[in-house]
């Protein structure tokens, strides 16, 4: 992609975020969701990649009523529990989407053979570059657009999330169609639709990541204070 073009798609996305953004105060969250991701499919087509750690399938519901059979991205990292991959597996069966598993470039083994054990328990921060966000660059790389599945309400670092915006690290639209929604939205959304949720979250995990570095939060503890206790460490890298 020339700086030109590069130019043009950051302009177009800035464009469109602003426009959804004057919205936000006078559309119902879910009209306003659809309204993205019809738009983002419609601009980018084969193109469009949704991301999902598969805590649960709100995203990909809403990415695959888009775009049927849209690639759904998710970041293999072989520290996964049971259940994510399971319902991994369930989310592309009953959803007909395109699971895209991103890999790091060594398994678990190799990388405590070449780095040492466990790096996970040392420098968190990383083998989350190297299990996460390398792959995630490479995959990336063959998309126009991406979908995540951030929310404003989820960390004070996501507080100021844009619904569309312009991703330098990547060079390509990044899309957050879901940014403005409250926690008690997600849960009605999940309940009257019947999707499909990680049994672990019912177990106690409001946040799910590799299984070494994610714990229960105590009660009424922040939902992300399982991730990567013991550490300062808040965010995996994927999002700046």
């Amino acid at each position: 992609m020339t700086s030109t073009e590069a130019d043009t798609r950051r302009a177009d996305a800035l464009a469109a975020g602003e426009r959804f953004a004057s919205l936000e105060s006078s559309t119902d969250h879910l009209e306003l969701t659809h309204e993205i991701l019809e738009w983002a499919a419609q601009t980018y087509g084969e193109k469009l990649i949704v991301a999902s750690n598969m805590q649960d399938a709100v995203l990909v519901k809403l990415g695959a009523e888009a775009r049927p059979g849209v690639d759904v991205l998710f970041l293999e990292t072989g520290y996964h529990f049971a259940e994510t991959l399971g319902t991994r597996d369930a989310v592309a069966h009953v959803y007909g989407v395109n699971i895209v598993d991103a890999h790091p470039d060594q398994t678990v083994a190799e990388q405590d053979e070449l780095i040492g054990k466990d790096l996970f328990a040392t420098d968190p921060g990383q083998c989350c570059n190297l299990r996460k966000v390398i792959p995630l660059q490479r995959t990336l790389a063959n998309y126009d657009g991406w979908v995540t599945g951030v929310r404003r309400v989820e960390a004070p670092t996501r507080a100021n999330t844009p619904l569309v915006t312009w991703d330098e690290r990547h060079s390509l639209v990044k899309v957050n169609p879901i940014a403005h929604w409250s926690d008690e939205q997600m849960d009605a959304y999940i309940a009257e639709n019947a999707v499909l949720v990680n049994p672990l979250v019912a177990d106690g995990y409001p946040s799910i990541g590799c299984q070494p570095c994610t714990a229960k939060p105590a009660p009424g503890a922040d939902p992300r204070s399982g991730r990567w206790a013991g550490f300062t460490k808040t965010e995996c890298g994927l999002h700046g």
